[in-house]
């Protein structure tokens, strides 16, 4: 069965009620004022009327994917772009011991 066959049948009971809004928000745990329930009910008909226009497409042509991005990196290539200049680096140290900072021992 094509997915398109399935939603057919579908689509001719797109239209969800109050009472399933009420439904679904009780099991929620949702308290709905009257004017949410009317809000969301339309929000969701018009959302099930698109996942219904979406599957009636012919998608027979369009090769499966897992992924969208075609196996391309999207992070940047892993390069030192400054080396590290020891001097320069140290040049503010209040002291020093030759390469590296010297901070005062401390013992709790």
């Amino acid at each position: 069965m094509r997915s398109a066959d399935r939603w057919d049948s579908y689509t001719a009971s797109v239209a969800i009620t109050r009472e399933e809004v009420c439904r679904i928000a009780a099991l929620a745990r949702l308290r709905l004022a009257p004017d949410e329930e009317e809000r969301l009910t339309a929000d969701l008909d018009h959302i099930l009327e698109a996942f219904a226009r979406l599957a009636g497409l012919d998608t027979s042509a369009v090769p499966p994917t897992a992924q969208v991005d075609e196996g391309r990196s999207v992070f940047r290539e892993d390069a030192v772009t400054n080396p590290p200049a020891t001097e320069a680096l140290l040049a503010n140290a209040p002291a020093r011991d030759g390469r590296f900072f010297r901070v005062p021992k401390i013992i709790e």
